[in-house]
C-alpha cells in the first residue's frame, strides 16, 4: 500500500529524531510504497496546530541508505538537505516543511506524491518517546499529525516508541520497527468498516524481545498534571534579546521619573518604581513525576500500564477525542507470525484491566468440540475487563494437577478452573473456598459408578419406599468378579438375579410349550467402570452369563494392573468423561482390564417406547448442572439418541443376525443377538443412519406426553442427587466452590415411564453433533451464568427462571435445592 509518513521530531537525527529512518526502511522492505513529509525541525508538544498567516516553504531531504541512531553519531552527516527538488526521478527524496505535523499531513496528502497513486494510510511517527495517557496524547504533535489525516478522511496511525534509555541500540530500534510494521499491517487489514475507528494510537516499548511480547488493545489512561501542575519555570527577564533588554532599561527609567509624582497613573503602577507584574520569562519545563505516578497507581489494562509492563498498546480513537471500538479494550491483537522464524506461538491469553469484580480463568477442557463453546460463553456473559484468560502452563503434565498458586498473583485472586478432573488442584480448591471455583466435585462416585448408583438408590428407597426412585430406577444386582471361574460364587447374594435365571432355565426346558419363550426375563450386564457403552451385554441364563465372562477372559491381556485410585477417596473420571480408555476396546464394544471386577446386572427394559413410523429404540440424554452445595438444574433442551438398527425383542427370532458385537442365544441354534438394535449409545454404532441424534422436543409425540416425560426426568434427577448428597456422604460431596455438568440417560418404556439408566461425569458432548452444536452452547452459557456469575459476582446470575429461554420457557430448570447445612 501507499503509506505517507510524517512525525513531529523532524528529519533523522541521533539527538532529536532517531527512529523514523528505521521505520521507513522496514516499510520499504515489506514492499510498501512510502512517501515522507516531515517538519524541517523539532515540533513536539504542538498538537494539531497550524501556523496561520505563515507561508510554509518546503526543503528536500535525501536520506542516507543507512542511519546510525547512537548519540556518538550526532556529528556525522547522514543525509543531505537541498532547497530545490532533484531532477533525477530515481533519487529518494523526502519533503521537509517549516510547519507543524498537522501541516505536513495536509501538504503530503494534497500537494505531493500524486505520481505514486492515492495514499492508503498515514503513519505519524515514530515519536521520540511514549504518547501514552491523556496528558501526553492531548499535546502530542505525533497524534496531531494522525488526527489531521483522519479528518482528511484517511486511515491514520500515530506511532510512538517508549524509550527507557537514550543510548539508542540499533538492534532494539530495528526490532521495534519490524514489530511496528506488523502491527500497522494488521490494523490496516482489519480496519472497521462501520467507521467506529478513525485512527489508532500505538505505543511500542523499546525493550529486548519486543517482537515476542503481546500487543494489547488498551484504553487511554485519563490522568492530569499534579496539584502544582506548572509546566513552565520562571527565568530572569534579563534573559532575552537586545530589544527586550533595551525595553527593560527604558521601563526602569520611566519608573524612576514617575516616582516624583505623588499619584498612581491609571492603576498601572502599584508602588513608585514597581510595575504590577514583575517582568519574567518562562521556559518549558514540565514535571512528569505526577504523570508517571498516575501510571504506577492505575489498574492494569490502560496504555500507560501496558507499555510499563513491556507490552505494545493499541488504542482505537475517533477524531473527536473519544475512544473508539471500546469492546476491544483488554483483548490481545493477534499478529501474523509466519514471518517470524524464531518466534514461538503467541499466548492466547492476556492480562487486562482488572476491576474489583475480576477473576482469572484457566479454560482447558481438552475437548475441541466444547472448548470454543466455553470461551464463547464467557465472552458473551462477561465484559472483557471482568476476567483474564490464563494459558495452560508449558510445564503441565497430562493427568497431573495444575498448580493454581503459580498462575495467580496471590492467594486472594479469584480464579475459575475448567479442565479435566485430573488437572484440578484439589489442595488449592480446599484452601481457597471463597476465591477458587472449579468445574467438578471431588467426590461423586455415588452417582457416576454404576454399582455405587445402585447402592445409592437402594439405601434411599429402603427408608423412603414412596420415593420416585422406587418406580423409575431398575433394581441393580451388584457383584464383584476377578476370574470367570468364580462367577457362581460372585452371585451368591444376587438373589433376585439368580431366581430370574433359574426361572428362565425352567422355561428353556419347556421351550416347546407354546408361549413360554415370550415370558423369558432378560437382563443387561454393565461393567461398573466402563464408559461409552463398552462391555454391555444381554443375557437370560447362567450359561449365557458364564459365556460372556469366559469370552472376555480369553481376550484379556496378561496383566494384573487395575485402574489406579479405584477405591481411593478422590474420583478418577469415570463415565463418559474418561477420555483415556482403550480406543480399540471402544471400537470392539469390549472392556479393558481396568473395567473388570465391579459389575451390575439389571432387568432389561422391554418394550421401549418407539416412535410412529420409526421402530428404532432411543434413549434420552439429559444434561444436568449442579451448582455449589447444592442446586440441581435440568437443561430443558434434551436429546434423543437412536439405535443403529430397528428394534426387535431379544426373545424374537427376527432379532438375530450375524454381528460383531453379539450375545449367544442357545435357543436359536447358535444365532446371535445384534446389540445395535438394543444399544443407543452412538459410540457403538456401525450403521449410523440419519437422525441418530435429534432434539427431544422435535420428536413426533403428543406434546402432553413429552411434557410428562420431562416432568418425570426432573423429579427423578432432583431425587437421585439429593439421595446421593444425604445418604452417601462418603461418596458424593458437593462443594460450595464447585459446579459440574452431568449427562443423565433415561429410557422411556412403552407405558410412558422414564427409567434412569446411568449418570455420566464429563459427558461426551461430541455425540450431539455439529447440527445441534447450538444446544450445547446454550447449556454452557446458562451454566456459567449461574455458577460463575453467582460465585464471583454474587446472587444467582440472572436468578431462578430468568436465564436463557426458548419459546418463553427457561432452558435451565431448577429441580432441587438441597440444604446440606454447609
Amino acid at each position: 500500500m501507499h503509506i505517507l509518513v510524517t512525525n513531529d521530531d523532524g528529519p533523522p537525527s541521533p539527538t532529536s529524531s532517531p527512529y523514523v529512518h528505521s521505520l521507513v526502511r522496514e516499510l520499504q522492505k515489506r514492499g510498501h510504497t512510502v512517501s515522507v513529509c516531515l517538519p524541517h525541525t523539532q515540533r513536539s508538544w504542538i498538537g494539531k496546530a497550524h501556523m496561520i498567516g505563515q507561508t510554509v516553504k518546503p526543503l528536500y531531504y535525501r536520506p542516507s541508505a543507512t542511519f546510525d541512531p547512537s548519540p556518538s553519531a550526532a556529528s556525522q552527516a547522514q543525509g543531505a538537505t537541498y532547497p530545490r527538488p532533484s531532477k533525477n526521478s530515481k533519487d529518494e527524496e523526502w519533503i521537509l516543511v517549516d510547519g507543524t505535523p498537522a501541516s505536513c499531513a495536509q501538504i503530503g496528502i494534497h500537494h505531493f506524491f500524486h505520481e505514486k497513486g492515492p495514499i492508503d494510510l498515514v503513519v505519524s511517527g515514530p515519536n521520540y518517546g511514549r504518547n501514552t495517557t491523556a496528558v501526553f496524547a492531548l499535546s502530542s504533535g505525533t497524534l496531531g499529525g494522525a488526527l489531521e489525516a483522519a479528518v482528511c478522511r484517511k486511515k491514520a496511525i500515530a506511532l510512538s516508541y517508549a524509550f527507557f534509555s537514550r543510548n539508542h541500540d540499533p538492534t532494539i530500534i530495528d526490532a521495534a520497527s519490524r514489530h511496528s510494521v506488523r502491527v500497522i499491517e494488521k490494523l490496516y487489514s482489519q480496519w472497521p468498516a462501520d467507521k467506529s475507528v478513525d485512527l489508532y494510537s500505538v505505543n511500542v516499548p523499546l525493550v529486548e524481545g519486543v517482537e515476542e511480547r503481546k500487543t494489547l488493545w488498551a484504553e487511554m489512561l485519563q490522568n492530569y498534571w499534579g496539584e502544582n501542575g506548572a509546566c513552565f519555570e520562571e527565568v530572569e527577564g534579563s534573559i532575552g534579546d537586545e530589544d527586550e533588554e533595551e525595553e527593560r532599561i527604558r521601563e526602569g527609567e520611566e519608573a524612576k521619573a514617575s516616582s516624583n509624582l505623588d499619584s498612581k497613573t491609571n492603576g498601572d503602577v502599584v508602588d513608585a518604581g514597581q510595575t504590577r507584574y514583575p517582568h519574567r520569562h518562562f521556559k518549558w519545563a514540565p514535571r512528569f513525576t505526577d504523570v508517571y505516578k498516575s501510571v504506577e497507581e492505575s489498574p492494569p489494562g490502560n496504555d500507560g500500564w501496558a507499555v510499563k509492563e513491556g507490552y505494545t498498546s493499541v488504542t482505537p480513537l475517533k477524531a473527536n477525542f473519544w475512544h473508539g471500538a471500546t469492546q476491544l479494550h483488554g483483548e490481545e491483537l493477534k499478529l501474523d507470525t509466519s514471518d517470524l522464524d524464531s518466534q514461538g506461538p503467541l499466548s492466547m491469553s492476556t492480562l487486562i484491566y482488572r476491576p474489583k469484580q475480576h477473576f482469572y480463568a484457566l479454560i482447558a477442557y481438552e475437548d475441541p468440540y466444547v472448548q470454543p463453546l466455553i470461551l464463547s460463553a464467557l465472552k458473551k456473559l462477561f465484559p472483557p475487563e471482568a476476567y483474564t484468560l490464563l494459558p495452560m502452563p508449558d510445564s503441565a503434565i497430562p493427568g497431573e494437577p495444575v498448580s493454581l498458586s503459580k498462575l495467580v498473583p496471590d492467594g486472594s485472586s479469584p480464579i475459575l478452573q475448567v479442565t479435566p478432573y485430573e488437572a484440578i488442584d484439589w489442595d488449592y480448591v480446599e484452601t481457597h473456598p471463597h476465591t477458587c471455583l472449579v468445574n467438578s466435585y471431588m467426590l461423586r462416585k455415588a452417582l457416576i459408578r454404576k454399582h455405587y448408583l445402585g447402592a445409592t438408590v437402594e439405601h434411599w428407597v429402603a427408608k423412603r419406599p414412596d420415593s420416585v426412585l422406587a418406580t423409575h430406577v431398575k433394581s441393580a444386582e451388584a457383584f464383584e468378579l476377578d476370574y470367570a471361574e468364580f462367577l457362581d460364587d460372585a452371585l451368591v447374594e444376587a438373589f433376585d438375579l439368580r431366581a430370574s435365571l433359574e426361572r428362565n432355565a425352567e422355561r428353556q426346558v419347556q421351550a416347546g410349550e407354546k408361549g413360554k419363550e415370550s415370558e423369558r426375563e432378560w437382563w443387561i450386564l454393565k461393567p461398573s467402570m466402563s464408559d461409552r457403552g463398552q462391555g454391555i451385554r444381554l443375557f437370560s441364563t447362567m450359561e449365557e452369563l458364564q459365556g460372556i465372562f469366559d469370552e472376555w477372559e480369553e481376550d484379556m491381556p496378561d496383566s494384573d494392573d487395575e485402574e489406579e485410585g479405584e477405591d481411593g477417596d478422590r474420583d478418577g473420571v469415570a463415565g463418559e468423561g474418561n477420555r483415556g480408555g482403550d480406543a480399540d476396546a471402544s471400537d470392539r464394544n469390549d472392556i479393558t482390564t481396568s473395567h473388570l471386577r465391579h459389575f451390575v446386572a439389571q432387568p432389561y427394559i422391554h418394550p421401549p417406547l418407539l416412535l410412529p413410523g420409526d421402530n428404532r429404540k432411543f434413549h434420552i440424554r439429559t444434561y444436568v448442572a449442579c451448582v455449589g452445595s447444592l442446586d440441581v438444574y435440568v437443561y430443558r433442551q434434551m436429546l434423543a439418541l437412536f439405535a443403529g438398527k430397528p428394534y426387535a425383542a431379544p426373545t424374537s427370532p427376527s432379532s438375530t443376525a450375524a454381528a460383531t458385537s453379539t450375545t449367544s442365544d442357545p435357543d436359536n441354534s447358535g444365532a446371535q443377538i445384534d446389540l445395535e438394535a438394543h444399544l443407543t449409545n452412538t459410540c457403538l454404532q456401525r450403521s449410523v443412519a440419519e437422525g441418530t441424534v435429534r432434539r427431544f422436543w422435535d420428536l413426533p409425540l403428543d406434546e402432553r406426553k413429552k411434557e410428562d416425560v420431562f416432568e418425570q426426568v426432573c423429579a427423578v434427577t432432583g431425587e437421585v442427587f439429593e439421595a446421593a448428597a444425604r445418604a452417601m456422604l462418603m461418596h458424593f460431596r458437593p462443594l460450595a466452590n464447585a459446579f459440574e455438568v452431568f449427562g443423565l440417560d433415561f429410557l422411556v418404556d412403552a407405558a410412558g415411564t422414564a427409567w434412569l439408566l446411568e449418570v455420566n461425569a464429563f459427558p461426551d458432548f461430541r455425540q450431539t453433533g455439529e447440527e445441534l452444536r447450538g444446544l450445547v452452547r446454550g447449556l454452557w452459557e446458562d451454566v456459567l451464568e449461574r455458577a460463575v456469575g453467582g460465585f464471583f459476582f454474587g446472587g444467582e446470575g440472572k436468578g431462578l427462571g430468568t436465564g436463557g429461554s426458548v419459546g418463553g420457557e427457561e432452558r435451565l430448570v431448577l429441580v432441587r435445592r438441597v440444604d446440606l447445612g454447609r
